[in-house]
C-alpha cells in the first residue's frame, strides 16, 4: 500500500512488517532509517531531473552517505 508519496505505507506495529529484518545487513537497516528521515526526503525532492542525471547526484550521495569507497 502506498500513500501520497513514493514511500510504502505499512503498519510499523506489525511483526510481519519487520520479518525481512532477520536477514538484513547493516546497509539495509541504514537505508530504512535514512529513507524515513524528513531532511533526506526534502533534499531528494529538491533535486531536479536535470540534477539527478548530472554530477549533483554524486554530491548528494556523498552528503547522505550513499556512496562507499571501494
Amino acid at each position: 500500500m502506498r500513500g501520497n508519496g513514493a514511500m510504502p505505507v505499512t503498519d510499523w506495529r506489525s511483526a510481519e512488517a519487520y520479518s525481512g529484518l532477520k536477514k538484513a545487513e547493516a546497509a539495509d537497516l541504514a537505508w530504512e532509517w535514512l529513507r524515513r528521515d524528513r531532511d533526506y526526503q526534502e533534499a531528494y525532492s529538491r533535486l531536479s531531473r536535470r540534477e539527478r542525471s548530472s554530477g549533483a547526484v554524486g554530491q548528494f550521495r556523498r552528503k547522505w552517505g550513499l556512496s562507499f569507497s571501494s
